[in-house]
């Protein structure tokens, strides 16, 4: 049984590692696509087809 409980905290550590990770570079992304974005339209009349 005590083997069963150690596995379930591992595996429970790990999750909530992968989530926190998987948070941060959500978050990132997000914010990076913001800026792009924005950096984007600024310039938009310097483009010229």
């Amino acid at each position: 049984m005590e083997k069963a409980y150690l596995t379930m905290k591992n595996s429970g550590a790990g999750n909530i590692a992968i989530g926190i990770i998987i948070l941060v570079v959500g978050i990132t992304a997000g914010v990076l696509s913001i800026v792009s974005g924005a950096n984007l339209l600024r310039h938009k009349r310097e483009i010229t087809f």
